[in-house]
């Protein structure tokens, strides 16, 4: 629940305003392609009792053995490169200074001994603070200590900050986002700036900036939050293959539409479903971001998250955030192209979000679905590389989609 809090001033706002105006926005070099890492939220949440609960709360503990798991386990090597606490980490209140401090009992060394940590192992450290004056968990948050925190996290060697925005008015998130964008950006450390700004303000039944949102944050979260079920799963690819507010339009390099997490691996998804997520994650050009226990995760699961195939289409240089293109007529199956290197390519997927019962056939022109090249397309299976025939673009496809199910290709011109 969004609790009420303290309305910034007219004075600080306006001053934000000017110091905004003058700024030139976030403009960090990061980013370039889709995020990719490991986050605590949707597997561990808020769990703070190391007393019954050692293995799963939120501790420094837990962030070393992921990290390891991480660097050994070729999640690395795949491009999961970012380390990310969510909420959570925080002591009650703040030290005596006014700056940031973790929970003494969870993180006994501190964060920048943490942070130290992560980055000999080869990757990047994250952490998650707040727009409100409290976090969702209840923490201290970031209103009156934008500058503060930007400094503080610098210090601590942070490479990535996610920004929320419980207990905070969405009314003042177009200035303090951007504020705190700018405050990032003058420490000198490249920070990956991770926003919940448009979700919250389309709560409260305003319309977000989208272009400002893009100059501003590398990453944005613009549908509620995800959950360990189908239901939650498909909802959001069919939000982002409604494309309110043209969202595709504004994804690029730097800047990216956020769907959340992956919780492949988990309690709620199915193999089969697990697949649709995967491959939608990367036709959306969506931040491939973990949250799944690797002590335990099984192995089918941890070779989805780590196919290469899967992972080449997300991360392509182009930076095209694919979109859904048709509605195959008498299914339920629908269709969605991103279009990726080499030049004229496209990822393909054949998505049916429902269970109709059982696999259903489609039959389906290549032209119709945007391969109008005259010599034609060579085809790859997206999940096994196979080879899947050629077409060109009066041929007809015919493919049976599982419930719950996705096919996906690489179409190359010939």
């Amino acid at each position: 629940m969004i609790m009420e809090t303290k309305r910034w001033t007219n004075n600080v706002l306006a001053l934000l305003l000017v110091t905004i105006q003058c700024s030139s926005g976030l403009d960090n070099g990061l980013a370039l392609t889709p995020p990719m890492g490991w986050l605590t939220w949707e597997r561990f949440r808020c769990n703070t009792d190391c007393v019954n609960r050692p293995d799963d709360c939120i501790s420094e503990s837990l962030i070393k053995a992921m990290a390891n798991l991480m660097a050994k386990e070729g999640y690395l090597q795949a491009g999961y490169q970012y380390i990310i606490i969510d909420d959570c980490w925080l002591a009650s209140e703040r030290d005596l200074n006014g700056l940031l401090q973790p929970d003494p009992d969870r993180f006994p060394s501190g964060i920048a001994a943490l942070a130290d940590y992560v980055h000999q192992l080869g990757l990047k450290f994250g952490i998650y603070v707040d727009f409100g004056v409290r976090t969702c968990g209840g923490y201290p948050g970031s209103e009156f200590y934008l500058q503060l925190d930007a400094n503080t996290f610098a210090h601590w060697g942070v490479d990535y900050v996610k920004f929320d925005g419980c207990n905070s008015d969405p009314s003042d998130m177009d200035f303090g986002y951007e504020a705190f964008g700018l405050f990032l950006n003058k420490t000198g450390r490249p920070m990956v700036y991770s926003c919940e700004w448009p979700v919250y303000q389309q709560f409260a039944g305003l319309k977000p900036n989208y272009a400002s949102i893009q100059r501003t944050c590398n990453l944005w979260r613009n549908h509620a939050d995800i959950s360990d079920e189908w239901s939650s799963v498909s909802s959001i690819i069919d939000y982002y293959g409604a494309n309110i507010n043209n969202l595709a339009n504004f994804a690029k390099p730097g800047a990216w539409n956020d769907p959340d997490m992956l919780v492949i691996g988990n309690y709620g998804l199915s193999y089969e479903q697990s697949r649709v997520q995967m491959a939608m994650w990367a036709i959306m050009a969506s931040p491939l971001l973990m949250s799944t226990d690797l002590r335990s995760i099984s192995p089918e699961y941890k070779f989805l998250l780590l196919n290469s195939r899967l992972i080449a289409i997300n991360q392509d240089p182009l930076g095209i955030q694919g979109q859904r293109i048709l509605k195959i007529n008498g299914t339920f199956v629908e269709v969605w192209s991103r279009p990726v290197l080499p030049k004229g390519s496209y990822a393909i997927a054949f998505l049916q979000l429902i269970n109709p019962g059982n696999p259903t056939l489609v039959s389906v022109q290549a032209r119709e679905i945007g391969l109008t090249a005259t010599g034609g397309y060579s085809f790859t299976d997206s999940f096994t590389g196979q080879p899947a025939g050629t077409y060109g673009p009066d041929d007809m496809l015919k493919l049976l989609i599982n419930p719950n199910g996705v096919v996906l290709f690489t179409a190359i011109p010939m």
